[in-house]
């Protein structure tokens, strides 16, 4: 069985390849990043910016914001402990502020 890493590893390319196959963005920057530091790094360097990436804001354009990097931290209990509190709660934030309609609230 793979480590938590290498899965969110793989967490993070299949968001790619969703983006590209379901909201027809191709992430061409965001595949860079995780082919050169891998999915923790990435998602850490892109949660951490003052601003959405360029990425975020085209899935947000295409109601998607379900394939973006803080979506799927926030939404996914297991990638939780790879990010700090404060990680997560940028995370959250951001996608509060573009109305993003969270997991847990859909369930209810």
């Amino acid at each position: 069985m793979p480590d938590l890493g290498a899965q969110f590893d793989e967490a993070m390319f299949e968001i790619y390849r969703r983006a590209k196959s379901e909201a027809k963005y191709t992430a061409n920057i965001f595949l860079q990043m995780l082919t050169d530091g891998g999915g923790q790094k990435t998602a850490k360097t892109l949660i951490n910016a003052v601003k959405p990436s360029d990425g975020y804001t085209a899935l947000w354009e295409r109601k998607r914001l379900d394939l973006t990097v803080e979506a799927v931290v926030v939404d996914n209990e297991r990638w939780h402990s790879l990010f700090t509190e404060n990680e997560l709660a940028r995370a959250r934030k951001r996608l509060a502020d573009y109305h993003y309609v969270f997991k847990a609230a859909k369930r209810e």
